[in-house]
């Protein structure tokens, strides 16, 4: 062959190799970012997908048992918890019952915080923290909940780069695993006022996620956490895409009171207004006091009476 035909060819095959592989990267980053490229959606119709926390499943004694449970209350999936996490044991209760590992929680980041004034307790749930998101991928799963720290372990500025700190060490094993860490609004007296007013903004928690420039960052959000400290659907309206899946639980202002979903005061007709404004569609967890089938139903029921689950995503 010719020396200029050589290189053409050459040159020819290099750019079909490097598109070949640029093709595959694009696809492998889709599926970790974009929830309808996901192994974990639902062959629905519905515009929310309903799934639970393990620890409500209070009836079945193996992990498949359980999975059939919340798949006959009515669920599409179920979160475990990262902690306690027999890889094996959950992809065969996913098979034998067809209920979806949409996600996990960080069950140690309460004691073990990536805000502890310890620098060797860091470490250790910076450990956790990776090991969590490498469970999550073992079992089919593409989002960890996390609570990046609580505000009350030293100053705002200090508990602030130490979350940072963390969630920026993690997300290597994030990218390499396709797995989203998402930050939970719980009462851990971050990027809130404990003891401010009830009109209070997600201007801060939508600054932190955003620090991390990346798709595998964003939210859980937690829909009856924050009734108390603002109204959840503007908080809805300032996160915006950076919601990628939902909590529900319900509370009472006037009660000052953690309730059933249905039970509180919580502004259901604009928290839905507010999700189809910013063009949500995808997993919502029950987050509540856990029982039997019955119990389940009746909790599934409340989720759809709450926010219309099974309409059309259109």
């Amino acid at each position: 062959m010719k020396r200029r035909h050589f290189l053409q060819h050459s040159l020819a095959a290099g750019t079909a190799v490097y598109g070949a592989v640029q093709s595959l990267g694009a696809s492998a980053q889709d599926a970790a970012t974009d929830p309808k490229q996901s192994s974990t959606t639902p062959d629905t119709e519905a515009w929310l997908w309903t799934t639970l926390k393990i620890g409500m499943v209070r009836e079945g004694e193996t992990l498949a048992e359980k999975f059939q449970v919340a798949k006959d209350a009515g669920f599409l999936g179920v979160e475990l918890m990262t902690t306690n996490i027999d890889v094996d044991d959950a992809i065969a209760a996913a098979e034998q019952t067809g209920l979806i590992i949409d996600g996990t929680v960080g069950g140690y980041h309460w004691r073990t915080r990536h805000t502890d004034p310890d620098p060797d307790v860091r470490a250790e749930a910076l450990s956790l923290l990776r090991d969590g998101i490498r469970n999550t991928a073992a079992v089919g799963a593409d989002t960890m909940l996390l609570v990046p720290g609580r505000g009350t372990d030293g100053t705002p500025d200090v508990v602030m780069d130490r979350a940072v700190a963390a969630v920026e060490a993690a997300l290597p094993e994030a990218e390499r695993s396709g797995v989203k860490i998402l930050i939970e609004n719980v009462w851990n007296q971050f990027l809130y006022e404990h003891d401010g007013p009830n009109d209070q903004t997600a201007d801060a928690m939508a600054d932190f996620v955003d620090r991390f420039d990346s798709p595998l960052v964003g939210m859980q959000f937690d829909i009856g956490n924050h009734w108390k400290y603002g109204q959840p659907g503007d908080w809805i309206r300032t996160l915006g895409h950076r919601v990628m899946k939902l909590d529900i639980k319900g509370f009472s202002r006037s009660e000052d009171k953690f309730t059933a979903i249905t039970e509180g005061d919580l502004p259901w007709d604009d928290v839905r207004a507010a999700l189809r404004e910013i063009g949500y569609s995808g997993w919502l967890a029950a987050e509540v006091g856990g029982g039997d089938l019955q119990h389940l139903k009746t909790v599934r029921q409340q989720m759809e009476s709450a926010l219309h689950c099974d309409e059309p995503k259109a």
